[in-house]
């Protein structure tokens, strides 16, 4: 993968054009990132495409976003590109972020050029902006895809000139948009929450007969979801038939753990986790979930039929963690619980009311897994194939 400096990312553009000798094209380009809300779709667009036959799939992100690393641990190549995204207020660090995406513009219409791909997928995220305008200026067709129920500046950017958009949910107000439903990660798919929920528990340590609430708030972790939680843990320190499993993020973790409570006698049960890398184990055996409204978050909960508890990250831009939100809730797979309301006490009474009610839950359940799309990729692959160059 290309890397921070500029012979680095020379590199990369040579290797990926190498790489595909012999052959016509670059099949595909899939360009954004910057979070794992846009990444792990693209992956698993990525993948798609490579189980139909097309391996030429190449990516394209930026030097400071997760792609970094997730996009090459998934067997892929990645061309990095310089600069960061604009702040939506004047500032001397938009002069030098405008030099940056100028850069950006001409690394991607070089790599275009010498790949030569039949399409361009924009993922959103600052990387496919500068790759969505090299692909317009050298006639590439470009097919958008929108993880959120609110589109992001930058998919509302290239899907004016796009083909089409794949959406995961109806009415974002994208032109040409085609609702796919959010590509999940394909071991996902794989998840049996009936049949696995006590093989899974059993991975994660958890004892025999007990209910698992897991909660995270992404990888860097939600201080406030944070505090309350320890806050809950005090307040149900009683309850021999729960366990719950707390991520926390690597940001809150060093502060957090000398704070984790010493268990009551056939009380509690409570793991306090950095960051969870089996998120399927977690997902399998969990019987209600409180995270953020993210987009991968939510298109995995309705694609196993999880039932969750919804705390929208304030501030998002577009307060798209809130549209996400409410929709689940509105179907009846979710509750949606605002920042400013979470607390110690919420927690406790929500842990406690959903968990003791198993036909809620499997009503829950049923509703998310009705709004889910375990054939999103599948969906965005073959508007990818129709809108291909010849």
């Amino acid at each position: 993968p290309g890397g921070h400096h500029g012979g680095d990312r020379h590199a990369a553009i040579g290797r990926a054009a190498r790489k595909m000798n012999g052959e016509p094209s670059v099949y595909a380009v899939v360009a954004g990132g910057g979070t794992a809300g846009h990444t792990v779709p693209g992956l698993a667009i990525g993948a798609e495409l490579a189980r139909r036959g097309r391996s030429a799939v190449l990516f394209v992100g930026s030097e400071r976003g997760v792609e970094r690393e997730m996009v090459p641990d998934a067997g892929f190549e990645v061309v990095l590109l310089p600069g960061r995204g604009i702040q939506r207020r004047l500032t001397l660090e938009n002069v030098r972020s405008l030099l940056g995406i100028a850069r950006a513009v001409l690394t991607s219409f070089s790599l275009l050029r010498r790949t030569r791909p039949r399409i361009v997928v924009a993922m959103g995220g600052y990387a496919s902006v500068p790759c969505s305008v090299a692909a317009f200026l050298l006639r590439i067709p470009i097919v958008v895809a929108e993880q959120n129920a609110v589109p992001g500046l930058a998919n509302r950017i290239t899907a004016r000139f796009a083909r089409a958009s794949a959406v995961s949910f109806p009415d974002t107000g994208l032109p040409r948009e085609v609702v796919t439903g959010n590509p999940v990660r394909p071991e996902m798919l794989d998840v049996d929450r009936v049949d696995g929920r006590d093989r899974a528990q059993q991975r994660l340590g958890i004892e025999p007969g007990r209910q698992l609430l897991v909660v995270y708030g992404g990888s860097l972790g939600a201080l406030r979801i944070n505090e309350a939680v320890l806050a809950a843990v005090d307040l149900l320190a009683s309850r021999g038939d729960l366990a719950i499993r707390h991520v926390v993020g690597s940001r809150d973790h060093p502060t957090l753990s000398p704070r984790v409570p010493e268990p009551e006698p056939d009380g509690l049960q409570y793991q306090m986790v950095e960051f969870e890398r089996d998120m399927p184990t977690v997902l399998e055996g969990a019987d209600l979930v409180l995270s953020r409204a993210g987009a991968t978050s939510v298109a995995d909960f309705a694609a196993l039929g999880v039932p969750s508890v919804l705390v929208p990250l304030p501030g998002a831009p577009g307060d798209h963690q809130t549209a996400n939100a409410r929709v689940m809730a509105d179907a009846g797979a979710a509750v949606l619980l605002p920042n400013d309301q979470v607390s110690g006490t919420r927690i406790a009474e929500l842990a406690t009311t959903l968990l003791h009610d198993r036909g809620r839950l499997s009503a829950m359940s049923r509703a998310a897994a009705d709004l889910g799309r375990r054939d999103a990729a599948a969906l965005v692959a073959d508007l990818v194939e129709a809108n291909a160059r010849d």
